[in-house]
């Protein structure tokens, strides 16, 4: 039986990464993004055109069997992601992961100074679309008949442990993301369903070059000094790390957040 899975912030970054690295490994995957600007932040988000170029080529990678789709949603709209769930049960008969990859960023000024619509921003995509995605694909997860080995999966940071200056709402809600993973791990006992995310350093991507614009800096390769191994991580290098999670070899881990931060965290 073909694996089902649906990725959010499919259109570009770990999101991306994630799609093609499924994809290579058989999966059907319903690659989900919002593909259209935001107007509360002041860079751009993926766009319809990237996340068509990203299923071509994940498509391309499964040999051209047309197993990868395209679906536009914004991660901060429930509905439409129940909308997407039940497009993916529909077109391949049930769901076996969920990949909470959408994201942005905001900051630059201390918590006080951030417009309130950046931070609502940043706190509705990054936890409030984690949750709305949770709360979504777990219950087509579990209609999977036992034994089942459904996984839901989500993208936090190391900004859920360290505490970055003029990113305190980006902070937040990725020390959100990895405390509501630790939840759902034992929520779902022994249900065949695990929780899990990765918490990546500096990966090359455009959240990261947004980071650098924020900071003054000329650009995202000043990150790499901070992280032991010296240079950025890319975002394929995420995206394995999430595809193994989201296989039957990960079946001892639950609740975990698992570091792919080029040693940042030590």
């Amino acid at each position: 039986m073909t694996r089902v899975a649906l990725v959010t912030g499919a259109a570009r970054g770990i999101g991306a990464a994630t799609v093609l690295a499924l994809a290579e490994q058989g999966w059907s995957v319903l690659a989900v993004d919002r593909a259209a600007d935001d107007p509360a932040l002041p860079y751009p988000m993926g766009t319809e055109a990237e996340l068509t170029a990203v299923v071509r080529e994940a498509d391309r990678r499964a040999d051209g069997t047309g197993r990868v789709r395209p679906y536009t949603a914004d991660v901060r709209d429930a509905p439409a992601l129940e909308a997407a769930v039940a497009e993916a049960e529909d077109r391949w008969g049930g769901l076996d992961a969920a990949v909470a990859a959408a994201g942005v960023i905001a900051g630059g000024v201390p918590l006080w100074e951030v417009p309130p619509e950046q931070e609502r921003a940043v706190l509705d995509v990054d936890l409030g679309g984690v949750v709305n995605l949770a709360r979504a694909a777990i219950p087509a997860l579990l209609r999977r008949p036992a034994p089942r080995s459904g996984r839901f999966l989500a993208v936090a940071s190391a900004a859920a442990t360290r505490g970055l200056p003029m990113l305190a709402a980006y902070c937040a809600a990725k020390a959100g993301v990895a405390g509501l993973i630790r939840a759902l791990g034992t929520e779902l006992g022994d249900t065949g369903v695990t929780a899990g995310a990765v918490s990546p350093g500096s990966t090359d991507t455009p959240i990261l070059a947004e980071s650098a614009r924020l900071y003054g800096l000329p650009g995202a390769q000043e990150f790499a000094p901070q992280q032991p191994v010296r240079r950025l991580l890319e975002p394929a290098e995420v995206a394995a790390v999430l595809a193994f999670l989201a296989g039957p070899h990960s079946s001892g881990m639950t609740g975990a957040v698992v570091p792919v931060d080029g040693g940042l965290s030590l």
